[in-house]
Formats: structure tokens, C-alpha cells, sequence
């Protein structure tokens, strides 16, 4: 299928005058953005238009578990009448969540917002140890637990003795908890208290791992909430205007298969945030499996995917791939790593769907480009161009900008940034910089627009779209007895994109086995932090002149030599 509009032709078009994307400028950080003039008033709006708009049709469904949108919406103002009545959460107050992908985790979300409080999505992933940092940090009231994280609370409920405990499907009996099926119960038929939420107001606390080995909170207001929303909205109606369905396509109400966490920005951003003001279904996965993805595909008639890379190339190397019936898909999209362009050609080849890819990050909600389609199969190492009130550009270290087409640090511009890391003002003011965002990612932007990621300036390793910054297992490391040196980096992995490495120069006369140094790791790291492989050395690591470590030659001389780690 061949684009019949240019991408400025579709632009003009979706935010002229009139239009649901029309364009208004707005302040941002003292600076004049491009915004959306007709943003809704709160996240409350959207979940309201979509009981009004949408209430019968199928909003949540989870194995045989069904909520339409006026269910879902029902329960989430009992939840948030709860979250006041019972346990005085205030607007402005913190509400965890750390849970797996339930349809709780969506109405907690969707009560904690409503009433004005703020939502603190925490990886369902995280030690105890790590639980009870973000808990502590963001200083929240009300934490949301299933029973796997319930065990993982000791250290949190022992720094917090007043942090109320709601759990969710849980087994456990006890008198120190409470069960959010018996709020929704006590609470049922009881509308959202009603405050007076302003657009500015703080919205949500997710998660981003430093480099200092503490995650940093990004906190997001509604209007840059929104405004992300909004402008994948504004993609997805330049897509539709570029390449318009053919008539004899047949037609499926949107649907998304929730294959990535929620507590991810993509999981919850990108899928969940975006279903609202389309009425799109929600197929909820507890936990990945290719052939399963398969199966509810076809059982839910899926219209549109998002995963990491590795998701996608696990469908297609599914021996029963051909035995399903994928037709009702139009779009498969992936972020977090990027994609190979073989992979992107038999995306084409084996779906009827069309192949795209995002690029965003936490601090910016989700969104920062997109390519699709026709664009994507001619630039596949191109995560593609902005949406129209997004601008990223390549910047020197000197913080000049670059020319179209040179390597540079991207720096983005726009609506849907965060406003700043949580009780973080230093680390704030790093990154953001006269309106800018400084991505950390290095890359460049050609004469089209179209953003191209060539390396990280962070040091960090993305694993199957996870996040793994080396200096905090590094700071794991040392805290072993008997290590001298250590450096963490990624290495290429087939699956997940990249593993994360570690080199050990032990003291001398110590021995390290590789296993008992992850059994080690693994009490006080999530397991996907933790090095698949390790590489033992007796002589010291090269350094450069100030003394820092060279670990591109370390891990370039291990890729030249094939080596292959413990």
C-alpha cells in the first residue's frame, strides 16, 4: 500500500483550524510551545467521555474476565471514593501501584487520578529493597499490591509503618491489609469526590533508573499527560490520511493486546492512556508467551500490537504462526530497542498489518518519533519523524545545534515532557535545559525529519526494553568481598537485543564462580539487572588519562576475540 499524501500535506490537514488536533501555542518551562487547543481539562475527562461515549462495549478483558467502559468507570469512583473515605488520600497524595497487569491495576490507576492524587507505578520487578526506596521516596500513603509483591513489603512497611496496604487477589488473611474487592463492594455506586483538578496538577511518578544506581521519579502533570496522548492521536490520523484503509478491508473495532508491562510509560502511556478516547479494547497478558499472543489475537480480533522487538520476532518464529489468524491486525508496532530491518520486511511479508516503531522515553511520556508503513520499509534503522508538537534536534557537547544529518546528542522540545525529576532538583535542572530535554541518546536528524538513534551517551544496557544502568550493578559488585575492579556493559543478544556483561578483576588470592556472584547479585537487584555473563581477569582494567575505565575497547577486544563469558 502506497502513502497518497505527503507527510506535510496530512499534517496541515489534521491541525487546521477547527480540527480535534488544531494547534495553540502554549508556556512550557517559560518557553512557548506548539500545543493542543482543544486538550482535555484532566485525565478524569477522558475516563468520563469514555463511560458516555463508549459505556457498553468491551473496555478490559482479562483471560475471562470482561469490563465494558461504564463498568470500569463505575468501579474506579467507588475505588477513588475508597482511597478518600477510608484511607484520606488527598489531592496531591501519592498512590502506589505494584501489581502485575490486572484489570485492578488499571482501575487504581484511573481512581488515584480521578480524585486528584498522584499515581506512582512501581516495576513490578523491583527487590524488596528497591520497593521500599520508591515507596519511601515518593512518600506514598496507599500502596496497591498483589500478593507477590505483598512478600516483598517487609522492608517497605518497616521504614513506613502508616503506609496502608490495599492487595489485590490475594490468598493471604490479614488484618493489616485491605481487600480491593471489598472496597469496591463497601464503596459501590459512590461517584468520584469532586475536586477542583487543574491541568497543571501532578499527574503521575514513574520510575526511571539513574546512574547514581537510585531510580529518579519522573513526574508528569495532566497537560503533559495529555498532551502525549494527544499527539499520538495526531500520528496515528497522519498515518490513516497517508495510507487510508482499502474499502474492501474488513472492519474490526480497535483493539490492543497488552503483551508489555503497565508500570512501563509504553504499557501504560502508549496502550492503556491512548484506548480512552477511541474505545479501544484492552486484552490484559499476565505474562508473555508468543503462541498465547497468538491465540488472543485471533480470539479478540486484535487490530493493533506494541512490544519490544524481541516480542514481535518471537510471533514470527512461531511454528504455529500459520495456524492463526492474525488478519484482523493493522498495525504491529515496537519500541524500546531497535528492530533489525529483516525483521521489519517479514513484519511486511507474514502480516497483513503494517510495520512501525516508536521512539520516547519516561520524561517524555511515551512520545518523541514514529515511523510506519511505507516510511518505515525505506528507512527501517529510522525511528522515524515527531509528531506535531514535538521537536528533537542533535546537539553538540557545547550545546550548539548540529546541522540536518550530523551525530549529536538529542535534546527534544514539547507539551508532553515531565516537569522535573520528584524531590530531585539538581538532576532536573541537568536534563532540562531552556525548554529542551536532554535524551541522553545520540543521533541524528536528517533533511526530512526522520531521527535516527546511533549509540547512548547514558551508560546503560537495554535488555528486552528494560532499562539496566551500569553504575548501579557496578556499585552491586564492589560490594563483594575480594573485587577490585569491575565495569558493566551490554553486549549484542539475538532475543533481547542486548545481556548485560561484567569483567571482575578479583584481589589477589580471591576466586569468584560466576554463579555464586548472580546469587549474590540477585538479593538485592531485579533479575534482569543482573550480568548473564562474567568475564574473570587478573589484569587491570585499561583507564584512559583521567583514570576512567575504557570499556568500549574491553567489550569491542571480547566481541573481536568471540569470547564468551561464564
Amino acid at each position: 500500500m502506497s502513502y497518497v499524501l505527503s507527510w506535510e500535506t496530512a499534517l496541515a490537514e489534521i491541525t487546521a483550524e477547527g480540527m480535534p488536533h488544531e494547534l495553540a501555542p502554549r508556556a512550557f518551562e517559560g518557553y512557548r510551545v506548539p500545543s493542543f487547543k482543544h486538550l482535555p481539562a484532566h485525565l478524569s475527562a477522558i475516563y468520563r467521555h469514555a463511560a458516555d461515549a463508549h459505556g457498553e462495549k468491551p473496555f478490559l478483558v482479562y483471560e475471562e474476565e470482561r469490563l465494558t467502559f461504564s463498568e470500569a468507570w463505575a468501579k474506579a469512583q467507588a475505588l477513588a471514593a475508597a482511597l478518600e473515605t477510608r484511607f484520606a488520600v488527598a489531592p496531591g497524595d501519592r498512590v502506589a501501584i505494584a501489581l502485575r497487569n490486572y484489570p485492578e491495576w488499571i482501575l487504581a490507576f484511573m481512581a488515584a487520578t480521578a480524585l486528584g492524587a498522584v499515581a506512582v507505578p512501581m516495576n513490578a520487578w523491583w527487590t524488596a529493597e528497591e520497593l521500599a526506596y520508591g515507596l519511601k521516596d515518593s512518600d506514598a500513603k496507599v500502596v496497591v499490591v498483589d500478593d507477590e509483591r505483598l512478600a516483598r513489603l517487609g522492608p517497605a512497611r518497616a521504614q513506613k509503618p502508616e503506609l496502608a496496604v490495599v492487595t489485590v487477589r490475594s490468598a493471604e488473611d490479614d488484618a493489616s491489609t485491605t481487600p480491593l474487592a471489598s472496597l469496591l463492594e463497601a464503596f459501590a455506586g459512590q461517584p468520584c469526590p469532586a475536586h477542583a483538578l487543574c491541568v497543571d496538577d501532578d499527574a503521575m511518578i514513574l520510575y526511571t533508573s539513574g546512574t547514581t544506581g537510585f531510580p529518579k521519579g519522573a513526574v508528569s502533570t495532566h497537560y503533559a499527560v495529555l498532551s502525549a496522548l494527544l499527539a499520538f492521536e495526531s500520528n496515528q490520523a497522519i498515518f490513516a490520511r497517508r495510507a487510508p484503509a482499502p474499502p474492501e478491508a474488513p472492519a474490526f473495532d480497535p483493539a490492543m493486546l497488552v503483551s508489555v508491562p503497565l508500570f512501563h510509560v509504553t504499557g501504560c502511556n502508549a496502550i492503556f492512556l491512548t484506548a480512552f478516547r477511541p474505545g479501544r479494547k484492552l486484552v490484559l497478558m499476565y505474562k508473555w508467551n508468543a503462541e498465547q499472543a497468538l491465540a488472543l489475537i485471533e480470539r479478540e480480533r486484535v487490530t493493533s500490537f506494541t512490544g519490544v522487538p524481541t516480542m514481535t520476532w518471537e510471533m514470527l518464529q512461531c511454528p504455529t504462526f500459520d495456524q492463526y489468524d492474525t488478519s484482523s491486525l493493522q498495525s504491529i508496532g515496537g519500541g524500546g530497542a531497535p528492530a533489525p530491518p529483516e525483521q521489519v520486511r517479514q513484519v511486511e511479508a507474514r502480516f497483513k498489518g503494517r510495520p512501525g516503531i516508536g521512539y520516547g522515553l519516561t520524561e517524555s511520556n511515551a512520545v518523541g518519533a514514529q515511523n510506519n508503513g511505507d516510511d518505515y520499509l525505506a528507512k527501517p534503522r529510522s525511528t522515524g519523524r515527531c509528531p506535531c508538537v514535538v521537536a528533537i534536534e542533535a546537539f553538540d557537547d557545547a550545546g550548539q545545534q548540529c546541522p540536518r544529518g550530523e551525530l549529536g546528542e538529542l535534546w527534544m522540545k514539547g507539551p508532553h515532557l515531565f516537569r522535573g525529576y520528584w524531590n530531585r532538583p539538581e538532576a532536573t535542572a541537568e536534563v532540562l535545559q531552556n525548554g529542551w530535554f536532554k535524551t541522553g541518546d545520540i543521533g541524528r536528524v536528517d533533511e526530512e525529519g526522520f531521527v535516527t538513534i546511533e549509540d547512548r551517551k547514558k551508560d546503560m544496557v537495554l535488555r528486552g526494553g528494560e532499562n539496566v544502568y551500569c553504575a548501579e550493578v557496578e556499585g552491586a559488585l564492589y560490594e563483594l568481598p575480594g573485587v577490585s575492579e569491575a565495569i558493566v556493559f551490554g553486549l549484542p543478544h539475538e532475543r533481547l537485543g542486548e545481556e548485560v556483561a561484567a569483567v571482575i578483576v578479583p584481589n589477589e588470592g580471591a576466586q569468584f564462580e560466576a554463579e555464586a556472584v548472580r546469587a549474590r547479585l540477585r538479593e538485592t537487584l531485579a533479575h534482569f539487572k543482573v550480568p548473564s555473563q562474567f568475564f574473570f581477569q587478573r589484569e587491570p582494567l585499561p583507564r584512559n588519562a583521567s583514570g576512567k575505565f575504557l570499556k568500549r575497547a574491553v567489550r569491542d577486544a571480547l566481541l573481536a576475540a568471540g569470547a564468551q563469558g561464564a
